[in-house]
């Protein structure tokens, strides 16, 4: 795979990683309950898993994650994050993107769905080999969205 496309690649990984860290570092921890406060009610399976709409919204942002990688449209890219991106940002993507040369992107294995959070794992296939990035997704004001 070409260096520059993994590079790109890593280097957004690495920024999902780091909001969705940095949004566990600074998210409010809870404390324990006095000694005299009824324990927490156990969640319920039906409770844990992911609704059916937060399932296939996750799953079509990460075919566009996907279509947007295959087809070297930083643009449309850029429309799936959930802070817009600045034109030097994405024109850097872009030409990482192009200098990558022809990709074949394809998702590793259904994206993983806990809670407002999420995982899309992408295989990524160039002339220099191949890559996985796991890219982490969050839900904001109702929307699914990329990190970063």
């Amino acid at each position: 795979m070409n260096r520059a496309l993994a590079a790109g690649l890593v280097l957004l990984g690495v920024a999902g990683a780091g909001v969705v860290l940095g949004l566990l570092l600074v998210a409010p921890s809870g404390s324990a309950p006095e000694p005299s406060s009824p324990p927490p009610a156990p969640r319920t399976p039906t409770s844990a898993a992911p609704s059916a709409v937060d399932t296939a919204a996750v799953n079509v942002l990460a075919r566009a994650i996907v279509d947007a990688i295959t087809a070297h449209d930083s643009a449309a890219f850029g429309k799936l994050t959930c802070r817009p991106q600045s034109a030097e940002a994405l024109a850097g993507l872009q030409r990482t993107w192009d200098a990558a040369g022809p990709v074949k992107a394809t998702l590793k294995e259904p994206p993983e769905v806990r809670g407002e959070s999420a995982t899309a794992k992408v295989h990524v296939e160039a002339a220099g080999g191949t890559k996985d990035t796991p890219f982490p997704l969050h839900k904001e004001s109702g929307r699914w969205c990329v990190p970063g």
